[in-house]
């Protein structure tokens, strides 16, 4: 402040310093951060991008409200000012949340890969009834640190997608066993790893389990092929992956195997997304004249008119 009182012109005279009146510094805007470190950066990424899909709700009046703890009114005659919106910001292939409230906002987003950043911006204190003085900066720093931690406590999400990556990871990833012997994955859409997994379904309903031989009788029809075009030797690399990923388990004092409750839900959420969904869809999508009234075909030709639409805008802009 001294060093900006010798550069500007002072409006004061001595008269005026005398009786009391003099520069008093403000608060034009104050930004108070949150980081949280995270333990994968991936994982990190996935649990945000699923943040952001569960929350594009939260400049809601109803939920900013729980944000800020502040009253909103939506009355007719009496209204808070203000807009109330969520906009989800990308650059490049980092997305950002982004909540309006008043003249303020706060911002979420990955920060550099590694860790969850909170940001929360006052451009004007008295949307809060704190006066702008720099005495205020106590109470600008609790309402802004409580407002990080209570986005943070509004956040919902429907499902852990972390959990759901790693999932998907450890079954189509090759592992290593405790002896150092490295297994393949099961590799999603692979042929072979697909009619596994379809036969699975059936071994399920067996009380006393299956067999190599029982395994072998069922793929071969799944695969094109007939049982004796299948050796044993195939059979066993195959109960091992399975095995090893935690999809079968061998009976005690046999040679038989039962499918786990991990392997039933894995076989028929594998088997359904296959054959239900990216089959079906992929059929539609690459089909030159597909059927004119399936919901599939009505939103991506709505989808392409639209982005066409904006590309032409973008470039009358440019």
């Amino acid at each position: 402040m001294r060093k900006w009182l010798k550069i500007l012109p002072n409006p004061f005279t001595a008269h005026d310093e005398a009786a009391g009146y003099r520069y008093e510094l403000s608060i034009l805007q104050a930004e108070f951060s949150l980081t949280q470190m995270l333990d994968a950066p991936v994982s990190g990424r996935v649990f945000f991008e699923q943040v952001i899909r569960d929350n594009l709700d939260i400049g809601r009046p109803d939920r900013i409200s729980l944000v800020f703890d502040r009253r909103i009114i939506n009355g007719r005659k009496r209204k808070t000012p203000g807009r109330f919106r969520t906009r989800v910001i990308t650059d490049g292939v980092v997305p950002s949340l982004h909540v309006d409230y008043k003249n303020n906002k706060i911002k979420q987003y990955h920060k550099q890969g590694r860790a969850l950043r909170t940001e929360t911006t006052i451009n004007n204190p008295r949307d809060f009834d704190i006066p702008k003085r720099l005495t205020s900066l106590p109470a600008l720093r609790q309402l802004g640190f409580s407002a990080n931690r209570r986005l943070l406590g509004v956040h919902t999400i429907s499902h852990d997608p972390i959990r759901g990556a790693k999932a998907f990871a450890d079954l189509t990833a090759p592992t290593v066993t405790a002896s150092g012997t490295r297994i393949a994955g099961l590799r999603f859409g692979d042929t072979r790893v697909h009619a596994l997994l379809q036969v699975l379904l059936i071994h399920r309903l067996l009380v006393h389990g299956f067999t190599n031989r029982d395994l072998r009788t069922l793929i071969a029809p799944l695969l094109g092929t007939t049982a004796e075009h299948i050796t044993a030797g195939q059979m066993t690399y195959d109960l091992r992956r399975l095995r090893a990923h935690g999809l079968i388990e061998r009976i005690p004092h046999s040679r038989r195997y039962t499918v786990t409750d991990t392997g039933l839900q894995n076989a028929l959420l594998f088997t359904h997304a296959h054959d239900h969904l990216l089959r079906t869809g992929l059929a539609l999508a690459s089909d030159p004249s597909p059927p004119r009234n399936t919901k599939l075909h009505n939103a991506a030709r709505a989808y392409q008119a639209a982005f066409d639409e904006l590309t032409q805008q973008a470039q009358l802009a440019a």
